[in-house]
């Protein structure tokens, strides 16, 4: 920020605190709209686009910048900022600043963040921050110089009781705590009542406006939502009804604090038009202590706000957690629980990988700034560790940014629109990691690019899931998910020894290995509702099948050709990708405790890599040359590429390698079980029948549909599969074939033994069908590996190949017999025959002196 002139007036410092529908946000907005600049810090990107759609609107996109973690929208010359709190561009000097929701400063996950903005981000005329009433207290001890405005709220809340969801009135939005339980209640609300619109955090704002705009025309009189709609998404709501009062806070099922109540229950009421809250479905009548709270917005006060040391020690690993680990010196703060990012660098720092990695200052801050990469998956800790470590050895080698083949095959594995919505939503979690990448500023080479391809995929996807949303809770379709709702505990259900589970007499599905398989239903709805009906019969049973997985020897599974992980005659695992010694490996099934199921899924992995480790020892040992520096100059830059392709090289794209390297290269490179052949560098002991079961398993992923045999000549698809794909099978492509290794190196002897004919030699009938080729195929293979008829075939003779470039040296060009240089040329004496030239005289060998 730049020093304030002298003789200009203090910035303002105002706190502007108070409950819901008090129009705070409205005010910073007409107040950040009064300055030349400004930027407001918002909760929720689905708030923030919202703002920014409000601003745009009044006064213009090219005065206006988008800036979150997914997203960026920076035209040339922006006047005003609107941002999620953490993705502010503090840098910036603005002259108005406001953030929004402070109280969040005190939230386990967040806190931090908000904390640091509340103390440290000021604009240069004005800074306003916007909160509950609880913060009042905080506010004066740790900024005692701010102004603190108190608002009213425009309407009165109040509460209506229980009710069915039946009986819900018209204009009313239901909470629900978790997927299942929005779709659950959106589906009856469709059956009773006509449908129903859905807003959940993990939407997108594209999805979510268009969800919200369903519900605002007054097509469908009810919007079923998760807690997301606390955070000051504005909506003509009268009623709100809570279908539970309990939440997963992503470490325990809790019970909601009464501010979290008020901010969700404040949703209801519109300006000066009142509202009501309540109960529905299996929530437990409020205490009136609580209602009470609610009603006269009256809450415990926030008594510490989250803090964590802004000023970080990147002088090495250790002094960096150590400074993370730093406690406040101020009173009311309190050190922040450990975030996702310090959790991420605690788990990278056990790694010798990453702490030989990361011994200089650059290096630390790469590894710091990738550790913030937000786990907007929601998958394993280990996967997001393994991603973000992946990251970190990307931007601190060769390059220094993540490879395009990386994100190009991660957008086209989520480029589709098809599935149902958890798919959907699924890839949209996705689209959100890869727009995260490339709107980092120097993570990839393209990245303003890959921003335009993300934001149009998660448009694309966005629409769809807003269309299936519609069609699964607006039409009038028939659906027995209501039997979903409520599983009675003394339902009468049980798993038969050949798998089949009923539940009440009726079959409803098999259990084969650790995966349910539902009966097949008229719809989608009603096989969900069976899976819901089934789930307390086999959930025990699953939980108790994945700890004796967990615990089996490696004789207990097998690696199926087409990438499928048995367990004794059943179907447990898929590959899902990663590399030979370090895969990754998708757990069938839906059911059973997320711990076991990742103990489960952790060992087939193990499984798969141990199987490499044996199977394919000479790639192993390979890898291990090259990491430990065992091979050097240009055998190790061979090596490195052949381990890259998977264990066979095209020999023409080293030809100049490889015609340098020296012989105790080459016999390094031999040592290793690498063969330099005529056509190709390969690794034979990669072409025996066990390699080669485990290699294709694991490019089955990759090319699902392609099943080339190994021992013959074979077509390529359209588009042709990846070198590691052709290496899986022994293979090289050759044009549009895809030819055996083996097979080009027995071209090569039987070329060799071949009859010549001038500059070339023939390749006769019987060695090409040796080879099981047509005449029409060795041509085209011939010519795919450099070859060119040495003469023009005459009809019913055959045709002399030799190699491009290859030719008889030409006759040096005589005189004329009449020219005045035919004398000259007879005085040239001719060359002496070799066995006439004078011997070479050998160099006597000097003395040793004593």
């Amino acid at each position: 920020m730049s020093h304030r002139p002298t003789g200009a007036a203090p910035p303002r410092l105002v706190a502007v605190l108070g409950p819901t529908n008090t129009g705070k946000t409205h005010l910073a907005v007409e107040r950040m709209l009064g300055h030349a600049s400004g930027m407001i810090g918002l909760p929720l990107r689905l708030l923030a686009r919202e703002i920014y759609d409000r601003i745009v609107k009044a006064r213009g996109a090219r005065c206006v910048a988008l800036i979150t973690g997914e997203e960026k929208i920076v035209p040339p010359r922006p006047q005003y900022f609107v941002c999620t709190v953490e993705a502010m561009p503090l840098s910036r000097e603005v002259e108005f600043l406001a953030i929004d929701e402070i109280q969040l400063c005190a939230d386990p996950e967040r806190g931090h963040v908000f904390t640091h903005r509340l103390l440290h981000a000021r604009g240069t005329a004005e800074t306003m921050l916007l909160g509950a009433a609880t913060m009042a207290p905080l506010v004066r001890r740790l900024l005692p110089h701010a102004e603190i405005t108190s608002r009213e709220r425009f309407s009165h809340l109040t509460y209506s009781g229980p009710k069915k969801l039946t009986r819900l009135p018209r204009r009313s939005a239901i909470v629900a705590f978790g997927a299942d339980q929005v779709y659950a209640i959106a589906e009856l609300i469709r059956r009773q009542r006509g449908g129903a619109a859905v807003v959940m955090g993990s939407l997108s704002p594209r999805t979510r406006n268009a969800q919200v705009a369903l519900y605002q025309s007054g097509e469908v009189d009810f919007l079923v939502a998760t807690d997301a709609i606390g955070m000051g998404l504005n909506m003509d709501v009268d009623h709100v009804a809570f279908a539970g009062l309990r939440k997963f806070d992503g470490k325990r099922t809790r019970f909601l604090h009464p501010q979290e109540v008020g901010q969700i229950a404040g949703r209801a009421g519109r300006y000066q038009r009142d509202g009501t809250f309540g109960v529905t479905g299996e929530a437990e009548d409020m205490d009136p202590d609580l209602v009470q709270a609610v009603e006269e917005h009256h809450f415990q006060p926030v008594l510490g706000a989250e803090w964590r040391n802004p000023r970080l020690d990147f002088s090495s690993l250790a002094n960096l957690m150590r400074s993370l680990a730093q406690t406040p010196d101020r009173e009311g703060l309190q050190l922040s629980a450990e975030a996702l990012d310090e959790t991420t660098l605690r788990q990278l720092a056990s790694d010798p990988a990453v702490t030989d990695r990361a011994r200089d200052r650059s290096a630390l801050f790469r590894l710091w700034d990738v550790c913030q990469t937000p786990d907007f998956r929601k998958v394993a800790a280990e996967e997001h560790v393994r991603l973000v470590k992946d990251f970190f050895f990307h931007l601190t080698t060769g390059r220094q940014r993540i490879p395009e083949d990386w994100i190009a095959h991660q957008y086209a594995y989520v480029n589709r629109t098809d599935g149902d919505i958890d798919a959907l939503a699924t890839r949209l979690s996705n689209v959100r990691t890869l727009a995260y990448v490339a709107n980092r500023p120097d993570w990839l080479a393209d990245a303003a690019g890959w921003q335009g391809k993300t934001r149009g995929l998660e448009d694309r996807l966005s629409d769809t899931l807003h269309e299936k949303l519609m069609a699964r809770f607006v039409d009038r379709r028939t659906s027995a998910l209501m039997r979903g709702l409520r599983v009675r505990e003394e339902m009468l259900a049980g798993v038969a020894a050949d798998g089949a589970v009923t539940v009440e007499g009726h079959y409803v599905g098999k259990l084969t290995g650790v995966q349910f398989e539902a009966a097949h239903g008229a719809s989608v709805l009603e096989e969900k509702a069976l899976r819901a009906a089934a789930t307390h019969a086999v959930g025990p049973e699953i939980a108790r099948r994945l700890g004796r997985l967990a615990g089996e020897p490696d004789e207990a599974f097998l690696l199926t050709p087409d990438a499928v992980v048995v367990w004794r005659g059943d179907a447990a695992g898929v590959l899902s990708g990663g590399q030979p010694f370090a895969p990754r490996v998708r757990l069938l099934g839906e059911l059973g405790p997320e711990p076991a199921r990742q103990r489960a899924a952790r060992r087939l992995e193990a499984f798969v890599a141990s199987e490499a480790a044996r199977r394919l020892a000479p790639l192993r040992k390979l890898e291990a040359a090259v990491a430990d520096g065992k091979v050097n100059g240009l055998a190790r830059g061979l090596a490195y590429r052949l381990i890259e392709s998977g264990g066979v090289l095209d020999r023409a794209e080293v030809r100049t390698e490889t015609r340098a390297l020296s012989q105790v290269e080459r016999r390094a490179l031999r040592s290793l079980g690498v063969r330099i052949g005529a056509f190709s560098l390969y690794m034979p002991g990669l072409l025996k029948p066990q390699a080669r079961a485990l290699t294709q398993a694991l490019a089955a992923r990759e090319a699902p549909h392609w099943r080339p045999a190994a021992d013959r000549l074979s077509r390529l698809p359209q588009p042709a599969p990846g070198p590691r794909v052709l290496s899986a099978y022994g293979l090289r492509a050759v044009r549009d074939h895809a030819v055996p290794v083996e097979q080009l190196e027995r071209l090569d002897e039987l070329l060799r033994a071949g009859e010549k004919r001038g500059p070339g030699v023939l390749l006769s009938d019987q060695a090409r069908e040796a080879l099981g080729w047509s005449e029409t195929e060795a041509q085209d293979i011939l010519r795919g590996l450099g070859f060119a008829p040495a003469n023009r075939a005459k009809a019913g003779e055959p045709i002399a190949w030799r190699r491009r470039g290859e030719h008889r040296p030409a006759p040096a060009p005589g005189a004329r017999p009449n020219s005045p240089f035919a004398a000259l040329a007879a005085l040239q004496p001719q060359a002496a025959p070799a066995s006439a030239r004078r011997p070479r005289r050998r160099r006597r060998p000097k003395a040793v002196r004593a």
